[in-house]
């Protein structure tokens, strides 16, 4: 005998609410019922997927490995689902789109309208969080596609190209390095150098790619920033160098801060923006129409 979807959906509320109760008002149904059918669910596994006590509700070892296996089949269900429903008529009904912060605030506005337009009968849901969530959720089916940068682990992912974002010098308005047309990554080395805080792409970019390291750039030393608009902030006040892509700057980021922008003098200094989505979902072909879509703005 194999799980229900239905068990799963269960296993799933559980894990994410850590009670009977709340997961039973999640799935409409009675605590009993969802308890009943946790029960069923251990006997068809063969082992207990949670320890039941005061303090709440745990995931076993094998509950939480069954969790993320759930996940995966209830996405690719649902995935067939909005497959089936939307057969002939790519992007209709619900998709659910991730975006990392340091692209969402610069290519969304322009992009929405047009996916309204073009697909009046778009359901779009956005979440806005760092790379390894959005990618961790691509993989559990909680996301259709991401809107990412590479270069990055793109195991069990496919994508589609948007555009390369070129990584230009930010600085202070009167310092030094403003006098050149065209800044050298390895003399921003010896100036204060603001990254982002650990967790965002964007910073391992910056380095990665301008030959940037070392113990001077460790994740727990120096400024650092949550946003690329504190980072431009705390440029404009005098406290160090930075990196931006050029599609923060183009969208006008950095109009009203003392900050002056420079192109990097060296080649490829780019990350490549793509839509993912899981290797084999039946929403490939819309991945690739939203990457259309991104790319055209």
């Amino acid at each position: 005998m194999l799980p229900t979807l239905r068990q799963l959906q269960y296993l799933k509320l559980l894990a994410e609410h850590a009670s009977f109760s709340r997961a039973a008002q999640a799935a409409h149904v009675t605590q009993p019922t969802l308890s009943a059918g946790i029960q069923e669910l251990e006997k068809i596994l063969g082992s207990p997927l949670v320890d039941r006590n005061r303090s709440g509700v745990l995931l076993t070892a094998a509950g939480a490995e069954a969790v993320i296996r759930a996940g995966v089949i209830l996405g690719q269900a649902e995935d067939l689902v909005q497959a089936c429903r939307g057969a002939g008529q790519p992007l209709t009904g619900r998709f659910r789109l991730g975006v990392i912060p340091t692209i969402a605030p610069f290519l969304l506005p322009t992009a929405l309208p047009t996916l309204r337009a073009r697909y009046p009968k778009l359901r779009l849901f956005l979440r806005e969080d760092l790379t390894h969530r959005l990618i961790n959720d691509l993989k559990a089916g909680t996301l259709d596609a991401a809107v990412i940068a590479l270069p990055y682990d793109m195991a069990g992912l496919e994508w589609a190209h948007v555009e390369d974002d070129e990584l230009m010098a930010a600085m202070p308005a009167n310092h030094s390095l403003c006098a050149t047309s065209r800044v050298s990554p390895r003399s921003m080395e010896s100036e204060e150098l603001i990254l982002l805080e650990d967790g965002h792409c964007l910073r391992d970019h910056a380095l990665a790619t301008c030959g940037l390291g070392g113990q001077r750039y460790s994740r727990d030393e120096g400024f650092a920033a949550t946003s690329l608009a504190t980072l431009v902030q705390m440029v404009g006040s005098g406290l160090g160098v930075s990196f931006l892509p050029a599609m923060a700057v183009e969208s006008g980021l950095t109009d009203t801060a003392q900050v002056t922008v420079r192109p990097l003098d060296a080649e490829h200094m780019s990350r490549e923006i793509v839509v993912a989505w899981r290797a084999g979902s039946t929403r490939a072909a819309e991945g690739r129409l939203l990457a259309d879509v991104f790319a055209a703005q």
